[in-house]
């Protein structure tokens, strides 16, 4: 080979060599609150990319909603003001409909079923996720979804006389609670608190470590023992910025949000007891059900499902979801949905 031909092809992978090897730092936001447990687990997984690339992978996080609310968030990903976010199924919608299926309300009964059914679903959500130009890091469960109110509730009626949080922006489940006879008031996630302090809203499903952290249930201080939705989220990262990582690395930062992902999930989404627990001690009222009244949701949600099942932009991917419940219910206990 002729020296010119070698001091070009140095030439060539100078310049490539610098797009791959120079730091980037991923500014990454989520509503998680400073200081809460869910935050340090973001900061330990920004020490591991960063120790496991020797520091040219850095997270920098903006916690509380510093940023705005999930959508937010993602208008500013697209523009490039931010890089990634820690968002819960509502913010994941907006790039996947089809994460439409983790708000149908009393789909999910347990652990097993979530993770069958995610699990035989996960690459059409991945992909989904792509091709709106992100890259899904993880999928995590905080938990699961009951309702606080400020009064006792019992049964589906007794919620027709609450003001309910919905998402703002969300006019497709506010549809949903229109029709149903609710009445729905939508708000931004940082505006939730300031909602219940004034008497904007006086009931919400939400997460009880979420409740516990935020203090909500200082205001709603009834909760009804019943598994109304999971919440779940997970970290996306722009395409534009995973695509400019060094290959090497990027399987780097990928093998630990695997690692991440699968230690969340033997250990955060089993912490709801232990909130419940502690709100319990000051003045938390827990209304359970008997089997009888637990059929009576179950059966005022199932009237639901043909408006519900409109919402989704793929509505397959709802009679999917329900025929893989069956499917799991079936292997796992020998019971059909209808028993």
């Amino acid at each position: 080979m002729s020296m010119r031909k070698i001091i070009l092809l140095l030439l060539i992978y100078c310049s490539i060599q610098p797009l791959y090897s120079k730091k980037t730092v991923i500014k990454l936001a989520t509503l998680a609150p400073d200081g809460s447990e869910w935050y340090y687990k973001l900061v330990e997984l920004g020490e591991k990319w960063e120790e496991g690339t020797d520091g040219r992978v850095k997270l920098r996080i903006y916690p509380g909603g510093v940023i705005g609310d999930e959508r937010d968030m993602i208008r500013k990903m697209r523009i490039g003001q931010i890089h990634g976010a820690a968002i819960t199924a509502e913010g994941l919608s907006e790039l996947n409909p089809d994460f439409y299926m983790f708000f149908v309300p009393l789909l999910f009964e347990n652990y097993g079923e979530v993770d069958f059914i995610r699990g035989e679903l996960r690459d059409e959500l991945i992909s989904g996720i792509r091709s709106n130009g992100f890259e899904l890091m993880m999928m995590t469960d905080v938990g699961w979804v009951y309702w606080f109110t400020t009064n006792s509730i019992k049964k589906p009626d007794d919620l027709k006389s609450s003001k309910i949080f919905n998402w703002a922006g969300d006019y497709k489940f506010s549809e949903i609670w229109e029709k149903a006879g609710f009445q729905s008031v939508p708000l931004s996630s940082i505006d939730i608190l300031p909602g219940l302090q004034t008497g904007l809203i006086d009931a919400i499903s939400i997460n009880p470590q979420f409740s516990l952290a935020n203090q909500m249930f200082g205001i709603c201080n009834h909760m009804l023992d019943l598994k109304w939705g999971l919440l779940t989220g997970g970290i996306v990262l722009d395409s534009r910025i995973f695509n400019r990582i060094d290959p090497k690395d990027r399987r780097i930062i990928q093998t630990y949000s695997k690692d991440f992902e699968e230690q969340f999930q033997k250990t955060f989404r089993f912490k709801d007891e232990n909130a419940i627990n502690v709100m319990k001690q000051y003045d938390l009222q827990v209304t359970h059900l008997n089997k009888d009244e637990k059929i009576i949701w179950n059966n005022a949600v199932k009237s639901w499902y043909p408006n519900i099942r409109n919402i989704f932009t793929n509505p397959e991917i709802f009679d999917k979801v329900v025929e893989l419940k069956a499917k799991y219910k079936d292997h796992i206990t020998g019971l059909d949905d209808t028993e």
